[in-house]
Order: structure tokens, then C-alpha cells, then sequence
């Protein structure tokens, strides 16, 4: 049993390294997450009169500021007019298939909220706008998690990252914080204070299930560097260092590895260091910030991470890696 399962395993880890493949499930993640941010805009924001960040939240927000009016934006129209020239501007700077099927995300959930009618499941506003916050982050966590996104401030942040190497997440909350603001002149203090929790359960749901830029540092205890390395540098694409160190209690020559990762890849390292030297020792501590080369990686993530990129040979540790290199993804 245990002899079929590892097949089965291998073949799927197989296909995975297909290109197509990996695109048929981001395309597959992108229609879900489209289709529960329908459900998410006209089964719970709408009823609880919530507001929720980014550009939805301005679609939102010119919706309910033009109904006022004698000219109706609606939320649909609204989310394609502000993200198609954005998604125009980041064209030629980010990942032509990030921009593809980020487009396709929001052009299917314009589409879809006009053709579905989803009606609210709960009638107390505080349980609408708690299952609606996780919903909203389950939502942006799958099109994260396939290598997409939901538009909008994904497009702007990833443009200034690429451009700068500094993000702009600070920016990002005072704008959503200053759409509270107005939303809650106009509409109700009462429904920006709801809104906010709304919004902070939605982070929280996306913090939980989508981990692609959190790191980790592996400190590596091993007497079998060499084969380690090797190993690590054929498989992955991030940087080692080694040091060579005595131990306290033997008094042997050993050696210290460090290497910087992305936590969703820290599962198949160790697992390899392990299959390579079953007697090294490894440490794992959290990385809150990191200055330097750091390979980010594809964007590509519907698949296990241990599975190497096709379209990418693997880079030597010692290459110094050239600016194109350090994108999301090369497009293809």
C-alpha cells in the first residue's frame, strides 16, 4: 500500500513539472477564487453595507457613492475600469502570465456578478461580517497560492518591489485606512467599524493559508557538507554558506551550514538534508528581514514546492544572480 501510494506520488510530482499542467490549475484556482469573491460581495459585503480593501474596496465605495447620484458605477464595471490600466502599466515590468491570469481573476468576477445572484446566508450582521472576512482571505489566499492574484494592490506592490526592492505595504494601509474614512462620513461610523474588523479577518485568513514570502533561515550541522550542498544547489535555487566548525562534545571536525528559504519550501530541504546525512543536526529560525540576492522564485505555487521549475535550471550557490533573475516569474 505504502509501495502504491509512493508511486502515485512520483507521477504526480511528474506532472506537475509540466508547464501546461501547472497553468490548467491556476486557471482552475482562478475561477474558484472568482466565483467566491461573487458570493463573498453579494451574500455578505452587500448586506452588512461592508467595505473591503484594495480595489474592491473603491469599487465598493464608488457604487454606493454614484447610486447616490443620478450616475451608476457598478462594483463589476468599477473593478475592471480601475484594474485594466494598472494591469497596463505593470505589463512590461512584472510576469506577463501573473498579469494574464490576475486579469482573468478580476474579469471573471466582473462577469460573474452580473449573471449569479447569491442571497445573504446569515442574518446577523457580526456573524456576516466574520465568515465574510475568512471568506474574502480564503478567496485571495487560493489565486495567491496558484500563482495569480485579485488585481489591484498585488499589481502595484509587486510593480514597486520589482522597480525598488522596497515594498509599499505602509502606503497600501494608509490608503485603505483613508477609504474607511470616507466611507465612514458618508455611510456610518458604525459600518467603518465593521468594516475594519471585516478587513482584519481577512488579512488573518490569508496570513494562515498563504505563506510564499515568509522565510526561514536552516542552520545545518552536518559532517557530510559537500554532499549536502550538492544536493541542495541541484535541486534549489537559493544560496549556502558553509562554515567549518569543531563540535563541543566530540571535538570532531563538522561543518555549519546556513541558507535563507521560503517557508513553504523549508518541509522538502529538511527532508533532503535528512535523506542526504540522517545524522545532521538543523536548526530553524524565523528570518524577518533579509538585504541582499535573495531569489523570490516563480509566483507558480499550486503544486508541492519540492518540484523544480522546468522552465529554470537551477542556479550554482556561487553565481551572483543577474536583476532579471530576481522577478516573480519569468512569464512563460
Amino acid at each position: 500500500m505504502a509501495s502504491a501510494i509512493d508511486t502515485l506520488t512520483d507521477r504526480a510530482l511528474e506532472l506537475a513539472r509540466l508547464t501546461v499542467v501547472r497553468r490548467i490549475i491556476t486557471a482552475i484556482a482562478v475561477a474558484l477564487s472568482a466565483l467566491l469573491q461573487t458570493f463573498l460581495i453579494q451574500a455578505f459585503v452587500e448586506p452588512a453595507n461592508l467595505l473591503p480593501s484594495g480595489f474592491t474596496g473603491i469599487a465598493v465605495l464608488v457604487n454606493q457613492i454614484t447610486s447616490l447620484g443620478g450616475v451608476h458605477i457598478s462594483t463589476s464595471v468599477g473593478m475592471l475600469l480601475l484594474n485594466i490600466p494598472v494591469a497596463a502599466l505593470c505589463w512590461g515590468s512584472i510576469s506577463k502570465r501573473f498579469v494574464i491570469f490576475s486579469m482573468a481573476q478580476v474579469a471573471l468576477s466582473s462577469l460573474l456578478l452580473n449573471v449569479l445572484n447569491f442571497d445573504p446566508l446569515l442574518g446577523d450582521k457580526m456573524m456576516l461580517v466574520i465568515f465574510g472576512g475568512f471568506i474574502s482571505g480564503l478567496s485571495i489566499a487560493i489565486a495567491l497560492k496558484a500563482g495569480a492574484s485579485t488585481g489591484g494592490t498585488d499589481f502595484i506592490a509587486l510593480l514597486v518591489s520589482n522597480r525598488t526592492g522596497k515594498t509599499i505595504w505602509g502606503f497600501i494601509f494608509a490608503g485603505n485606512c483613508l477609504l474607511l474614512v470616507v466611507f465612514g462620513m458618508l455611510f456610518g461610523w458604525d459600518n467603518a467599524a465593521y468594516s475594519i474588523v471585516f478587513q482584519f479577518i481577512a488579512t488573518k485568513s490569508i496570513d494562515s493559508f498563504y505563506h510564499r514570502y515568509d522565510r526561514v533561515t536552516l542552520q545545518i550541522t552536518t559532517k557530510r557538507a559537500e554532499e549536502v550542498m550538492d544536493a541542495y544547489i541541484e535541486r534549489f535555487q537559493h544560496g549556502i554558506s558553509c562554515a567549518e566548525v569543531i563540535g563541543g562534545y566530540s571535538r570532531e571536525k563538522m561543518y555549519l551550514l546556513h541558507t535563507v528559504i521560503s517557508t513553504y519550501e523549508s518541509a522538502d530541504i529538511i527532508a533532503l538534508v535528512c535523506e542526504v546525512d540522517p545524522g545532521a543536526v538543523i536548526n530553524v529560525f524565523r528570518t524577518d528581514n533579509f538585504v541582499g540576492g535573495w531569489w523570490h522564485g516563480h509566483v507558480d505555487e499550486p503544486v508541492p514546492t519540492a518540484v523544480p521549475d522546468p522552465d529554470k535550471p537551477a542556479r550554482h550557490a556561487r553565481r551572483t544572480p543577474r536583476p532579471n533573475e530576481l522577478r516573480e516569474d519569468d512569464g512563460r
